[in-house]
């Protein structure tokens, strides 16, 4: 069994949420730039999350993404099956046709246990958990988020007003009318 990045980077992509989601919805955008993930990996994602109901989305400014549920309701086993990751180390993909025509292989059995060892496991694996690790760890959460929203502080030009004709065709009436 081989977990591909699709599974890895949902499960890192919801530790990063569930660190942050205290101050308000997390932006997609925050999250690729601190675990350098594609923006548009992240948005397919987040959306097949979304479907599955373990995040939820806020539209507008300050919108963003929340867990749907609490961090110790989501499971390492959830995040992966949602993204449609298998989780499967047979040969046949579990449809006992190993050798074709002829059945399943002599080591089916062995690799269908495995396989719910890994579900087992996974399933035993709480979000929560692996947030409390990285804080465990010494992760620093920062208080303001990586994207900026605010406007910018640059001072605002003022047009420069001229009393004057504003195009050719009024600068011809002038000189006309002289």
């Amino acid at each position: 069994m081989r977990l591909t990045t699709k599974g890895r980077f949902a499960v890192t992509a919801m530790i990063d949420l569930a660190l942050r989601q205290h101050s308000g919805p997390v932006t997609l955008a925050a999250i690729s730039q601190r675990q350098e993930i594609s923006l548009s990996y992240l948005e397919q994602l987040f959306g097949k999350l979304r479907r599955h109901q373990l995040v939820e989305s806020t539209r507008g400014p300050g919108g963003g993404y929340t867990l749907a549920k609490k961090a110790s309701d989501i499971t390492v086993a959830d995040i992966i099956l949602s993204v449609d990751e298998p989780i499967d180390a047979t040969h046949c993909g579990g449809k006992e046709n190993c050798h074709g025509s002829t059945g399943r292989c002599m080591t089916h059995d062995l690799w269908s246990a495995l396989n719910s060892r890994m579900v087992e496991f996974l399933d035993s694996v709480n979000l929560q958990k692996l947030v409390d690790d990285q804080l465990a760890a010494g992760h620093t959460i920062e208080d303001k988020p990586a994207i900026k929203r605010a406007i910018s502080a640059m001072p605002v030009v003022q047009p420069i007003r001229v009393n004057g004709p504003n195009s050719v065709f009024a600068l011809g009436n002038t000189f006309a009318k002289s």
